[in-house]
């Protein structure tokens, strides 16, 4: 196709309160997997003069060219994406862009959390670079969280801050990472430690993207989803207990209401809180104990979804540990983590290891580790913890889980027996 050049991968080694969404879709919602809605579902995140919407339609991707020339997109236009996204959408994306008559550059990284390194962006940089891109040019991130946090980094730091946009083609992406602006990468030492916040000027979510999904990805996402429900809106929670098997199977007016209402969930928060000084933190709820497992295990061992699954049960079970819930909120918040498919025990890896990788985060405050606890589901408080009450807790759940007869530690001794 004339009018853009291709180039080539390179590699390298506080309560809310909310309603029942999932009872009252949109009849615009209804129809996904064929028939393009008849008009857009619009969530706008309210951040004065940095303010912009999140567009939910199906087919929307195939569909843009009104969405571009509302937003002056003109000139050249970068689209990071990764070889999987690629695929399947880049073909379509750079057609509706040659109509548009804007001349698209791709930038196409190799897929997976490993790429999210300084080494890549210098790498976009030098694409953008190399194209003689100009501040007012503008920058698609089309793909998961990882491309929209490598893209918005780029945007945020090219020529000290270009337009970007993102167009979300995960769960994870569509319901938490696209919104808010939080842009970066990952360190050696823990996860995203490296970044800026820099808002994208429109978030644009197409559903029909979520049906080539890999499954282990879309049941990563579940976790973000899940996390809603405990941080805010216990309707919401309830909806996902009830409809969590419909929701497996992308019952398409299902998921269009997860995708809406997780959106709203988190432009509600973004807006109150833009930087995360206060509120906005507890959008980390499963991430304290989440972000440190992907480190130990080298961004390899765990999908981000799956640590957050964890995150999300260890935590509430320390919070139950220390007082601030009750235990039937932790079994709760586990049966609907294992109901969705995601991983809910701790790996076995020494609390001393596991400390050391919490106070690599970002999350850190003051020389204390700042958790996200359940209080009940809609609602969690915010506080510290110190290493010797982890180290208390770690070392009951190490004990039970090693008693447990389905623990995987117990799988690997009969398999070993019988062998």
């Amino acid at each position: 196709m004339p009018g853009y050049a291709t180039i080539h991968p390179f590699s390298d080694g506080n309560c809310l309160h909310g309603k029942d969404v999932l009872c009252a879709v949109p009849v615009q919602c209804r129809v996904l997997y064929g028939v393009m809605m008849t008009s857009p579902t619009i969530v706008p995140v309210s951040l004065g003069e940095r303010s912009y919407e999140i567009v939910i339609q199906a087919g929307l991707i195939d569909h843009l060219e009104e969405r571009v020339h509302e937003l002056g997109v003109r000139g050249k236009v970068g689209i990071v994406t990764d070889r999987h996204v690629a695929r399947h959408y880049l073909r379509g994306l750079l057609r509706v862009l040659d109509a548009c008559g804007v001349q698209a550059v791709p930038i196409i990284l190799p897929p997976g959390e490993h790429s999210k390194t300084l080494t890549t962006i210098k790498h976009i940089l030098d694409v953008l670079a190399s194209h003689r891109f100009e501040r007012s040019s503008f920058l698609f991130a089309l793909g998961g969280g990882v491309v929209g946090d490598l893209a918005g980094f780029a945007a945020a730091i090219y020529q000290r801050g270009m337009p970007f946009v993102q167009i979300p083609t995960t769960l994870i992406a569509q319901s938490d990472s696209s919104v808010g602006g939080k842009t970066g990468v990952d360190h050696r030492l823990g996860k995203n430690l490296i970044g800026a916040f820099y808002q994208p000027k429109e978030v644009w979510i197409d559903p029909l993207t979520l049906r080539t999904l890999p499954k282990r990805e879309w049941v990563g996402g579940l976790a973000e989803v899940i996390k809603y429900g405990v941080i805010a809106d216990d309707m919401f929670f309830r909806s996902l207990e009830r409809d969590m098997p419909k929701l497996r199977d992308r019952q398409p007016d299902i998921v269009a209401a997860v995708v809406k209402r997780s959106c709203e969930i988190k432009a509600d928060v973004v807006g109150a809180d833009e930087r995360e000084s206060d509120r906005r933190r507890i959008l980390n709820y499963g991430h304290t104990i989440g972000h440190a497992l992907e480190t130990l295990g080298g961004y390899k061992a765990l999908i981000h979804g799956e640590a957050v699954g964890i995150g999300m049960v260890q935590e509430a079970d320390l919070a139950c540990f220390m007082g601030v819930c009750d235990k039937d909120v932790v079994e709760r918040i586990r049966t609907l983590v294992r109901a969705a498919g995601l991983p809910h025990r701790l790996p076995s890896w020494p609390s001393a290891k596991v400390w050391k990788a919490m106070m690599h985060d970002k999350k850190v405050s003051g020389g204390q580790v700042i958790g996200v606890w359940p209080e009940g589901i809609g609602c969690v408080r915010m506080m510290p913890i110190d290493e010797e009450t982890f180290r208390r807790w770690h070392q009951i759940e190490s004990s039970s889980v090693a008693v447990r007869p389905s623990s995987t530690k117990s799988r690997v001794k009969r398999r070993r027996t019988r062998a």
